[in-house]
């Protein structure tokens, strides 16, 4: 005999309505509950009825809500609030516990023309902090609180070299001087370089480097702020936003682009000058552009894409002693770059894609007195420079 089709069909929507009426478990919302995998469903599907494909697992939001709540717990009682008095007028930014002593990590351009810093923490402590010392190229300074030990937790720091572009990552800070407010977001490029807060001699200013670039939603006040990673490690020191947006006071706005200073320039910098007041950076003297379209790339006669293109070299610089080339030759190219100039392709055996590359390396690595050898295409020919850094003037 025949199996009578709508008897089927009607046992089969009883046996899903049953399922679709489980007691979730506590804490999980209908948008949180895992999907059963199809071998979990205790039927057995007629060929009448269509198979379903169902994934094997969803990663679960609950778990990576309740990590986000525990970092949160845990971090926020080495985060603090700075209100800077200057003589032009008080500003607001954000800091955090480097070691019991006291010092506290937040940025040069937070305490910039400072007279007065008050320092409070989470707990609701607060006390005057006395600024120990700057530094102008990383954009990083150090201030002393006096303290009880209770209110000084110093927090873990990461390794930034580990860091992977789509990592998550978590701001935490005093944006428009609402304390205590975490957003999230990933990694969205390494390595970045944006101009220091430091005039060079030659007009300008010198190039701070190894910046991570995010899309956590950074904005003022939350200068001088931790960035995360998922452990609770500090992998950045959140510095400034990239926005062509303002709010009704005028403040820059979030636009998606902001960039934290990688935490190993911090592990080299404070240090130094919790020691001594101030850091060196190596210098060698150049000025590159590594941004070059295919038809300048065609009209300098560069052998690859690649590299960073030398377009001047400093009078007496490490650079000049050691016969670096810069480009002198009027090609008629739209942005004035010359012809002639070296083409830097690495750097102590490690390729150098972009000048971005190169100070990166330089940064995390380098110091005054130390040499490194650059490889570099000079007139189709590949050769080696040896040269001796010296520190920024």
């Amino acid at each position: 005999m025949k199996p009578k089709l709508p008897l089927l069909v009607a046992v089969f929507t009883l046996m899903l309505a049953s399922l679709a009426c489980q007691t979730l478990q506590p804490g999980v919302s209908l948008q949180e509950k895992a999907i059963p995998s199809p071998q979990n469903i205790p039927i057995t599907l007629s060929t009448v009825v269509p198979a379903v494909s169902l994934p094997v697992s969803l990663p679960s939001l609950a778990q990576e809500q309740d990590a986000l709540i525990s970092l949160y717990e845990r971090v926020t009682p080495g985060i603090v609030s700075l209100q800077v008095t200057t003589e032009n007028g008080s500003g607001l930014g954000t800091g955090f516990v480097f070691d019991s002593q006291g010092h506290i990590i937040t940025n040069e351009h937070v305490v910039d023309g400072q007279t007065r810093i008050e320092v409070d923490f989470a707990s609701g402590y607060k006390a005057y902090g006395e600024l120990v010392g700057i530094d102008k190229d990383s954009d990083i300074a150090v201030v002393k609180v006096n303290a009880p030990a209770e209110e000084l937790t110093p927090l873990p720091l990461g390794d930034s070299s580990l860091l992977q572009v789509g990592q998550k990552v978590v701001a935490i800070g005093n944006p428009f001087g609402l304390n205590g407010t975490m957003t999230t977001g990933i990694i969205s490029a390494l390595g970045r370089t944006l101009p220091s807060n430091r005039a060079s001699s030659g007009g300008g200013y010198f190039s701070a480097a190894d910046l991570i670039q995010t899309d956590a939603a950074i904005n003022p006040g939350n200068s001088g702020g931790p960035l995360f990673n998922l452990n609770g490690e500090v992998i950045g020191i959140n510095r400034a936003i990239y926005t062509e947006s303002s709010s009704a006071s005028g403040e820059a706005v979030n636009s998606g682009i902001g960039f934290a200073i990688a935490i190993n320039i911090a592990r080299r910098v404070v240090p130094e000058i919790i020691a001594n007041g101030y850091y060196d950076y190596p210098f060698m003297g150049i000025s590159s552009i590594d941004d070059l379209t295919l038809d300048e790339i065609e009209t300098l006669g560069l052998p690859q894409f690649t590299g960073a293109y030398v377009v001047s070299v400093s009078p007496g610089s490490p650079a000049a002693k050691a016969g670096l080339r810069a480009g002198d030759k009027d090609v008629g190219l739209e942005r004035g770059i010359p012809a002639g100039g070296d083409l830097i392709i690495a750097l102590d055996g490690m390729e150098v894609k972009t000048f971005d590359d190169l100070l990166r390396y330089l940064v995390n690595n380098k110091g005054p007195g130390d040499t490194i050898v650059l490889t570099v295409l000079r007139e189709g020919e590949s050769l080696d420079v040896s040269l001796i850094l010296d520190k920024r003037p």
